[in-house]
């Protein structure tokens, strides 16, 4: 996952605690935090791209 898109997924968390508050809704809350995990769940699995520690040697 590219820098961009995890900014903007953090972003799209921040929006979604901001319409939590205006609404008082769990399902704001609950679906913000579950698309926070999911998020970080995702920027930490290696993708074996070019470079770095999966990348093909030789």
């Amino acid at each position: 996952m590219g820098a961009v898109a995890f900014f903007a997924g953090l972003l799209l968390f921040v929006m979604g605690l901001g319409k939590w508050q205006e609404t008082k809704s769990d399902v704001w809350l609950f679906g913000s935090l579950g698309f926070l995990l999911a998020l970080v769940v995702v920027s930490l699995i290696p993708t074996g791209g070019k470079g770095g520690k999966g990348g093909k040697k030789g």
